[in-house]
């Protein structure tokens, strides 16, 4: 399995594709559109990796932050929801944002990507809501991406927190009450305490 790949950007296609040059060798990788918009040609990046084989077909897809792999991770754990779905869905905003959706039971935002009905958005929020942690804050979910859209900065803490083997839920539940203001390591600290 390949767990995350570090190399140059080298092309570019489509709406979400990339292929990314690792010491002389491309791999080609869908990532959320939120990724795809954040690099540019020639850039050195990481990606973490999910990497589907099935009898005839093999692909990959790449996340910046590790936080975003385990909420794909999760999202294709529901029956029906295939990788492409999960792409798609992580693609209407930047991780943190499809998460606190979910927590928020936020269906009308989730039916909004490519290929994702009403009902598959209700499926998804009744099997996940209590695997994604409490909202980080409340109300309607905006769709971020698309012309003229900016990404926020994806949260180091809880992506550190997830590396060293939190479950999505708690790693967010265990930041909740540190302040997001606060240094990386310092809020790495204070939830490790909590």
């Amino acid at each position: 399995m390949i767990s995350h790949i570090k190399g140059t950007v080298e092309e570019k296609f489509g709406t979400n594709g990339l292929i990314v040059d690792v010491h002389g060798v491309g791999y080609e990788m869908l990532v959320p559109v939120p990724d795809f918009e954040n690099v540019n040609l020639g850039d050195e990046q990481k990606f973490y990796t999910y990497h589907q084989v099935k009898e005839n077909l093999e692909e990959l897809y790449g996340f910046s932050s590790l936080v975003a792999k385990k909420l794909f991770e999760l999202l294709i754990s529901v029956q029906g929801v295939g990788p492409k779905a999960g792409i798609a869905i992580l693609s209407l905003a930047e991780a943190e944002e499809v998460r606190n959706a979910i927590a928020n039971s936020d269906a009308a935002f989730i039916s909004k990507a490519s290929g994702v009905g009403k009902k598959s958005a209700e499926r998804m929020i009744v099997d996940l809501k209590d695997k994604v942690g409490i909202p980080s804050r409340y109300g309607a979910t905006e769709v971020k991406f698309g012309a003229g859209a900016h990404a926020d900065e994806p949260d180091e803490a809880l992506d550190a927190l997830i590396a060293l083997g939190f479950p999505l839920k708690e790693a967010t539940a265990a930041l909740e009450k540190v302040d997001p203001k606060l240094p990386v390591e310092e809020r790495i600290k204070l939830a490790l305490k909590n």
